[in-house]
């Protein structure tokens, strides 16, 4: 099967993307749950943007964005990303997102504040601004003729040049990719012009996380073993609240709830953000995640707590209403009661190393989104700038992607009928090699899958988490080496299996987040190492590239 297009990946960044391509170009999405699943679903906050000139400033959101990166984003990048903000929300609401507005006769934006911004500019839809955006794109891409989606797939790996070693290849180019059929067993081999892989992030290489199952890393982890260039895995953003209760999966309190006044506080009350930066509890991510994970190990409570009873049940009802109604099934009222909250992994800053056009180091394979490090982000996330990414360098790879098909005559200058571009591409035999399973039969030792799973997870969480040291990190290293050489002997020795897919992937990806960590000796944004409390400009104001 071929493409001109290979999306890997549903979320925001793969999708409007996908939706961008006229009928001229055949598009296939690939994504391994069904085609809305994914972190983009489960973004409560919003997407930053400057919608209001009279009150915001491209500069404004700029320098708020550097500050937050801790002097490691790309400034030409962040200049770009803020200006392309308000067209990229155009974009959105001519494919149907509906934003909320300050009123139903009110054409402007609510917009809403949350840590690190100096102005209000997220705009939202409620608390479940990913279920809107994810909606309206899934709705726009089933009725594009171009675009065939395939769900319950999951990538395997790329298909370069240089794994087929084609001499006549100057660079290694990427060429398809194989994929799991999760429902019948079956591997499918596809073929195209263009991969994009938007694959999200990785949060379930941690024991807690606000992140979907799916969030394993996959994209990174076939771009690495492909020969792309990866860089700042060591920055990995915690949330700092995220619903601690028996019963509630990784259930995430948006930073939204702090832009709406909301005070951090400990069991007896002390609101411990308020004597540790200028902005209280509305302080960056990082410096908040921080301070929770020393309180908690300072006092021994498994929690802290959000206190939001300053508003109304009718306002938190409104603009809070999965939130409230989540909270509320566990008991807890929040105009009444305190949210007990702890960090979980949340984003990924570093990622597949890109340039201004979301290309990677291997020829004609783009990524964008989470999986991406575009240079935006820098050592820490700005909040709800990561939907702002994923809309930006969508549009910005759909343009390099559209010039490239252009120069290589993939498309033919006369319209063809996009059904007859699919019946070529079902019948079309691609000129890469099928699969070989080796006739391995299943593995009669999932125990070692599961094990390797909750051991890799927790290791991540207790040596590599939101506080490292010199010793952590290498106790990490020497159990993860032992857990990939494992699993590599059992990967080679028995069928694949979803499970194993997964496993395999968090197990690389720990290993670059782990080897990154160790070659910064110092502290900075989102990674704090006690043996290396300050920030080292001279030495390591630069992106760890692998």
């Amino acid at each position: 099967m071929h493409f001109n297009v290979l999306v890997i990946g549903s979320g925001i960044a793969g999708l409007s993307l996908a939706n961008r391509f006229d009928d001229s170009v055949s598009v296939g999405i690939f994504t391994k749950k069904e085609e809305a699943e994914s972190n983009t679903n489960y973004a409560q906050g919003g997407l930053a943007a400057v919608m209001n000139l009279d009150k915001d400033s491209y500069e404004k959101h700029i320098r708020d964005t550097l500050t937050a990166g801790d002097g490691l984003c790309d400034e030409k990048i962040v200049r770009m990303v803020v200006e392309e903000g308000p067209g990229v929300v155009q974009d959105l609401l001519d494919w149907g997102v509906k934003f909320a507005k300050q009123s139903e006769n009110n054409k402007e934006f609510d917009l809403g504040r949350e840590g690190g911004h100096s102005e209000r500019r997220v705009l939202h839809a409620g608390d479940i601004t990913g279920r809107e955006i994810e909606r309206a794109l899934v709705d726009t891409s089933r009725e594009k003729s171009n675009i065939k989606i395939f769900e319950n797939h999951i990538g395997i790996d790329l298909i370069t040049a240089r794994k087929l070693k084609i001499e006549k290849e100057k660079e290694n180019r990427v060429l398809g990719a194989y994929f799991l059929n999760k429902n019948t067993g079956e591997v499918m081999t596809v073929s195209a012009d263009i991969v994009v892989l938007a694959t999200g992030g990785a949060g379930k290489v941690f024991l807690y996380t606000s992140n979907p199952d799916i969030s394993t890393g996959d994209g990174i982890a076939m771009a690495h073993r492909a020969g792309a260039k990866i860089a700042n895995m060591e920055f990995y953003q915690f949330h700092p609240t995220i619903l601690y209760h028996p019963e509630a999966k990784s259930f995430l309190i948006s930073e939204a709830l702090r832009g709406e006044g909301g005070t951090l506080r400990l069991k007896d009350g002390t609101p411990f953000m308020d004597s540790v930066h200028p902005l209280k509890s509305l302080a960056p991510r990082d410096i908040v995640a921080r301070t929770i994970d020393f309180e908690l190990k300072r006092t021994g409570d498994e929690c802290v707590y959000l206190d939001m009873t300053h508003k109304s049940r009718e306002f938190l009802e409104k603009r809070f209403p999965d939130i409230f109604k989540t909270t509320l099934s566990f008991g807890i009222d929040m105009s009444k009661k305190w949210i007990p909250v702890v960090p979980a992994a949340h984003y990924l800053c570093g990622g597949i190393l890109t340039d201004e056009n979301g290309l990677t180091s291997v020829g004609g394979l783009y990524a964008i989104g989470e999986v991406a490090c575009t240079g935006l982000h820098g050592a820490n996330r700005l909040a709800s700038n990561s939907l702002l990414e994923g809309c930006v360098f969508a549009k910005k790879s759909y343009e390099a992607a559209q010039r490239f098909l252009k120069e290589s005559r993939k498309i033919s200058e006369s319209k063809v009928l996009i059904k007859s571009n699919f019946d070529a591409a079902e019948n079309e035999k691609p000129a890469l090699p099928e699969w070989k399973d080796f006739g391995l039969t299943g593995g009669d030792e999932m125990i070692v899958v599961s094990h390797n799973w909750d051991e890799l997870r927790r290791t991540m969480w207790n040596y590599v988490g939101i506080v490292r040291s010199d010793k952590r990190l290498e106790r990490a290293k020497r159990r993860i080496d032992n857990l990939l050489y494992e699993i590599k002997e059992y990967y080679w020795n028995f069928k694949i299996t979803t499970d194993l897919l997964e496993l395999r992937n968090i197990a690389e990806v720990a290993n670059l987040i782990i080897t990154s960590a160790i070659l910064r000796k110092e502290s900075r944004g989102t990674h704090y190492n006690i043996d290396y409390p300050e920030k080292d400009d001279k030495n390591f104001k630069h992106p760890t590239v692998l």
